[in-house]
């Protein structure tokens, strides 16, 4: 896929799930080759389509999302996620970096959508990106911080002007 929109993006994801449902979003080191997110997606499956929580179903979905992102949703309508089950989540994102050796859990690396592509830079480099003209005030980012599925729809793309990152861009020096 080349571009992403909210449309494109609505169509990926599971319909019939709340709005309200709760997201966790997993950004990858690097992309995936096409074998890699097949091996991915088949073992994300396998996770939650077994997912309980507190021996009750969960009504669950990931998949690994635009190369890099893997998305995992929870509709807590009939059943709520436990701790437990969250922590089963996260070993099979952990077992993910193992078998590929990446990482899945460095929250300094932010990623872009640069020409139609997802583009990963240190935090620190932004504001120089940006000067250089690598990116734009109206770059997307991936605000891997949603919490809900209409969150993500919404806002996980978001004009860097527009980011909670762009107040630290522009904060005067001292």
């Amino acid at each position: 896929m080349t571009t992403i929109d909210t449309h494109t993006l609505a169509s990926l994801l599971p319909a019939d799930f709340s709005p309200s449902s709760r997201v966790w979003i997993f950004q990858s080191s690097r992309n995936f080759n096409e074998q890699e997110i097949l091996e991915i997606n088949e073992q994300l499956y396998q996770f939650y389509s077994q997912w309980q929580s507190h021996g009750k179903e969960v009504k669950g979905w990931a998949s690994l999302l635009f190369s890099r992102f893997v998305v995992v949703i929870a509709d807590e309508t009939a059943t709520g996620v436990s701790g437990c089950s969250t922590d089963s989540m996260t070993r099979i994102i952990k077992s993910f970096e193992r078998q590929y050796q990446i990482d899945f859990f460095n929250r300094t690396t932010l990623t872009f959508l640069v020409d139609g592509k997802t583009e990963s830079l240190p935090m620190q480099q932004v504001a120089y990106a940006l000067q250089q003209g690598y990116l734009q005030t109206d770059t997307l980012l991936f605000n891997n911080l949603v919490e809900t599925k209409e969150q993500l729809l919404s806002h996980w793309l978001t004009p860097l002007h527009q980011s909670w990152l762009w107040p630290r861009l522009t904060k005067p020096s001292s």
